[in-house]
């Protein structure tokens, strides 16, 4: 349920600030088949100082409360990927009960192109579903 009374999927979609256009894809992806959403809400510490401070953390792109599942989404820079899957396996180790998955930009694509959704105008419809 969308909890931004009054917000359409393309407003709420709009006024998110994506860090990368495959971010707004996958999001048009989840508003199309309904599915709630949140946008970076949480980070994770992976790494702290003497000092207790957190040094150094992982904020996945997206979490899907009704399966309880955050997404990472990646793109084609090998050495962001390996960056990425680096924090996964870090997370894993630190948080075990929580649940990451990594989508690679051809998973998405490949999704898109598998339900005929790869036109920008073809994920306009649908209602937002962020918390």
């Amino acid at each position: 349920m969308n909890e931004r009374p009054g917000v359409e999927a393309n407003q709420l979609i709009a006024v998110t600030r994506f860090a990368h256009d495959s971010e707004r894809r996958f999001a048009r992806i989840l508003d199309f088949y309904g599915v709630l959403w949140e946008y970076e809400p949480v980070e994770f510490a992976l790494e702290w100082g003497q000092d207790g401070q957190p040094m150094a953390g992982f904020r996945p792109d997206f979490w899907l409360p009704e399966p309880g599942l955050f997404v990472e989404l990646t793109t084609l820079n090998q050495r962001l990927v390996t960056k990425k899957n680096g924090k996964v396996r870090r997370l894993a180790q630190l948080y075990p009960d929580v649940r990451v998955t990594l989508l690679y930009q051809r998973d998405t694509l490949a999704l898109l192109a598998k339900y005929g959704l790869s036109g920008e105008g073809a994920l306009q419809t649908g209602i937002a579903r962020t918390a």
